[in-house]
């Protein structure tokens, strides 16, 4: 099955020296029955992307968290077993669980079949997205506005062998 996990370039470079994605469980997203039902598509490739996207709000989220961590989405899209992999009770079209699935074992980030990172353009908007984050949640409609000027950068594609490029190392 093929997940995304949500991370911030810190927590790549964490990822990197350890040579893993870890510890478990790991927070992620992936094409569930609600994703499938949310997003009402067939098309495999579009529901990916759609699970990619849930994976970029989590990394916003886990920005701001971070106040210190680059102001760059990040999401490691890896392969791992169905078995290692489950969801939360799906309750109806909860918006904050779409997609939400947890990775019960550390996977190693050679089985990461890409990385996916904001372009530096975006830092302004995703650091202006990441503070206004918690109004948002609160019903802020000015909030989200500027919540989903973030999602109008599309993340870039990265081979897993350029995470040293990524990083800085």
């Amino acid at each position: 099955m093929r997940v995304y996990v949500p991370l911030t370039l810190s927590g790549l470079a964490e990822a990197y020296q350890a040579g893993l994605l870890g510890p478990a469980p790991l927070d992620a997203f992936a094409v569930t029955p609600a994703l499938r039902e949310w997003y009402v598509s067939d098309d495999i490739e579009e529901l990916e992307y759609a699970a990619l996207g849930r994976a970029a709000q989590g990394s916003l989220r886990q920005l701001a968290g971070d106040p210190g961590a680059p102001r760059r989405r990040v999401v490691v899209a890896v392969d791992v077993p169905d078995a290692v992999v489950t969801a939360p009770a799906e309750r109806g079209l909860d918006r904050a669980e779409i997609g939400a699935v947890r990775v019960t074992e550390p996977v190693a980030l050679s089985k990461a079949a890409s990385v996916h990172v904001d372009e530096a353009a975006a830092e302004r908007d995703v650091a202006a997205a990441a503070e206004a984050l918690g109004a948002a949640d609160q019903g802020d409609d000015d909030a989200q506005f500027v919540v989903d000027g973030a999602e109008d950068h599309e993340l870039m594609w990265f081979g897993v062998q350029e995470i040293p490029n990524l990083i800085g190392s």
